[in-house]
């Protein structure tokens, strides 16, 4: 059995309107998600309220808390559905125990965890030596259709800007 195979045999379906969280940040959850349909945003919220977004979660893609899933502490972010929103939940444990037993499931598993770190290791990379527009013309460059269905507001609280910032970036561009 391979990794894809696994989630669809042992994920329990889960569906979440637009506007419903996953799970809060502080909340506990020992679970991963893979999306079946839909779109989700992972968001931080400072101690006064300002939202910075983490990623976007489209169809393909796993998620979760590992802090929380793995070492129990709380969440450290936000799972908000921006659509209907299609999951696959399995619990953290069930995950590492077919991992164990099944030398093809741990392979893959390591294979999109690496993915994972690879994507957030890119992403640390931009917000931290790029400028804003240079971060917009990436995004745009590698996220076209997401960009479509995404708020002006979200895509600017991804690139780690204002909204404002954001319409004179794109003014600036044309």
């Amino acid at each position: 059995m391979n990794f894809d195979e696994f989630v669809k045999r042992t994920g329990i379906p889960v569906s979440f309107e637009k506007g419903a969280h996953v799970f809060h940040q502080g909340d506990s959850n020992d679970s991963l998600y893979f999306v079946i349909s839909g779109l989700a945003k992972a968001y931080y919220l400072s101690i006064d309220g300002k939202e910075s977004i983490k990623s976007f979660i489209k169809p393909g893609n796993m998620i979760g808390s590992l802090s929380s899933a793995h070492a129990r502490l709380p969440c450290t972010f936000n799972l908000l559905a921006l659509e209907n929103t299609q999951l696959l939940e399995i619990p953290f444990k069930c995950l590492t125990k077919s991992a164990k037993e099944h030398h093809t499931i741990a392979n893959q598993l390591i294979d999109r965890l690496l993915m994972l770190s690879m994507k957030k290791e890119q992403r640390e990379y931009e917000l931290l030596t790029l400028s804003a527009e240079s971060r917009y013309l990436n995004f745009m460059e590698r996220e076209p259709i997401l960009a479509e269905q995404l708020t002006q507001n979200d895509i600017a609280k991804y690139l780690g800007v204002t909204p404002v910032a954001l319409s004179r970036i794109k003014n600036r561009l044309k």
